[in-house]
C-alpha cells in the first residue's frame, strides 16, 4: 500500500534529534514521498538540505506563509522568486491568508498571495493554499485567478470547512487536504466532507503538527498519515487500500511526479 503525504515541515527543528528515524519509520509506513512546504527565508537551507539527503522521497516547495508577511513582504519575496529562478520545485506555497493570530497585514497577505499565484501561473505548478479563518475570501481570490486561468491549480491545505465551501473548491478544480482534524472527536469536518468525491481529496500530515488520534497532543510525524487513511476509509465504508491508492494518485497527477 502506497501513501503520500503532501504536506509536512519535517525540516522543523522538531525533528532535530531523530529525523533520520522518523524517515525510515515513514518509509515503513508505506509512504513513498512526502512534499514540504517552505515558511520563510530562513527555512530554505534546512528544507533543500533533507531533499539532498533523500532525494526522490522528499520534494520542496517554494513560498511565504502568510503568517510571515509584513511591512516588508516583497523584499522578502524577492528572496524566494531568486530560489525559484535557480532550480526547478514542485510547488509554491504555503501561501494563502491567515486571519486568526492578526488582521494587521490583511492586505499585504493579499497581495503576496497573488503575487505569489502568479509565479505559479507562469511556471504552471500548482500552489498550496493555507487558509486559516480566511477560507471565502480565498475561495473568492482564488475563482477570479481561475476565470483568467484555466490551468490555475493546487490543494486548499488543511481544510476544515464546510460541505458548501469544499464543493466551491473542487468546482475550480483544486483539491482538498485532509489530515488529522480529520480524527478529532469535537470535529465535524467527517460530516462535512463525507460525500465528496475521494477523486478531489489528497493527505497531509502538517508535521509535526496536529497529530491524528492515538497521537493526538505529541508532535506529528508524517508515518501517522496511516491513522488519516484509515480514518478516511472509515468513512466512506471502502478498504484503506483504495483510500490509498485513489489520494496517491491524485497528489501525483497534482504535482506532476
Amino acid at each position: 500500500m502506497e501513501l503520500i503525504d503532501t504536506h509536512a515541515h519535517l525540516y522543523s527543528k522538531e525533528f532535530d534529534a531523530d529525523r533520520s528515524a522518523m524517515i525510515q519509520r515513514a518509509k515503513s509506513a508505506g509512504l513513498s514521498r512526502i512534499y514540504l512546504p517552505n515558511v520563510d527565508a530562513e527555512s530554505f537551507v534546512a528544507m533543500l538540505e533533507l531533499e539532498n539527503q533523500y532525494p526522490g522521497f522528499c520534494f520542496p516547495m517554494m513560498g511565504l506563509h502568510p503568517c510571515s508577511v509584513d511591512r516588508d513582504y516583497k523584499k522578502v519575496l524577492d528572496l524566494h522568486f531568486e530560489q525559484l529562478q535557480k532550480r526547478p520545485f514542485v510547488a509554491i506555497g504555503e501561501i494563502g491568508l491567515d486571519y486568526y493570530w492578526s488582521k494587521e497585514f490583511v492586505t499585504e497577505q493579499q497581495d503576496a498571495f497573488r503575487i505569489q499565484s502568479q509565479w505559479a501561473l507562469d511556471l504552471q505548478i500548482p500552489i498550496i493554499i493555507h487558509a486559516r479563518e480566511s477560507l471565502d475570501d480565498l475561495i473568492q481570490i482564488v475563482s477570479e485567478i481561475k476565470a483568467e486561468n484555466n490551468h490555475f491549480s493546487g490543494i486548499f491545505h488543511c481544510f476544515s470547512g464546510n460541505a458548501r465551501q469544499a464543493q466551491s473548491i473542487i468546482d475550480l478544480g483544486f483539491y482538498i487536504g485532509i489530515g488529522g482534524v480529520l480524527t478529532y472527536k469535537k470535529s465535524n469536518l467527517g460530516e462535512e466532507i463525507k460525500n465528496l468525491p475521494l477523486e478531489s481529496i489528497v493527505l497531509e500530515t502538517d508535521a509535526p503538527y496536529l497529530s491524528p488520534v492515538p497521537h493526538r497532543g505529541k508532535r506529528n510525524e508524517s508515518a501517522y498519515i496511516y491513522h488519516v487513511a484509515e480514518h478516511l476509509s472509515q468513512l466512506k465504508g471502502i478498504s484503506i487500500e483504495e483510500v490509498a491508492g485513489i489520494t496517491t494518485q491524485n497528489a501525483l497527477r497534482i504535482f506532476g511526479k
